[in-house]
């Protein structure tokens, strides 16, 4: 079995740079929130990450070019990470919004 290229991994993982972004604000501004009120913003938080998931989906199709499958898996990834109280997921919303950024600058050299 071959490894998979770049292209593919590129493709599997990553978010775009704008979201992972949004992403990153937003999972601060929710921790400070959560720890300052010790918890009780938790269905803020919740409430967060469902509408995060939706502006991700969307974005994906449109910006990132994912298949609506594919979009939907990493909506569903990026909402539930972000309603988890914990600076924990910004290990990897972070990383694939390099991958991310790594595709489009890809996407332009091949595109002149």
């Amino acid at each position: 079995m071959a490894p998979p290229s770049s292209g593919r991994i590129s493709r599997l993982f990553g978010l775009d740079p704008r979201i992972a972004f949004l992403t990153l604000v937003v999972d601060i501004m929710l921790n400070a929130a959560d720890t300052v009120t010790a918890g009780l913003l938790l269905p803020v938080s919740v409430a967060a990450g469902i509408v995060l998931g939706y502006i991700t989906y969307r974005a994906q199709i449109h910006w990132y070019g994912d298949d609506k499958e594919s979009a939907r898996i990493k909506a569903i990834i990026v909402g539930l990470l972000t309603a988890i109280p914990t600076p924990l997921p910004e290990l990897l919303y972070i990383p694939a919004g390099l991958v991310g950024l790594w595709q489009g600058f890809r996407k332009k050299t091949s595109h002149p």
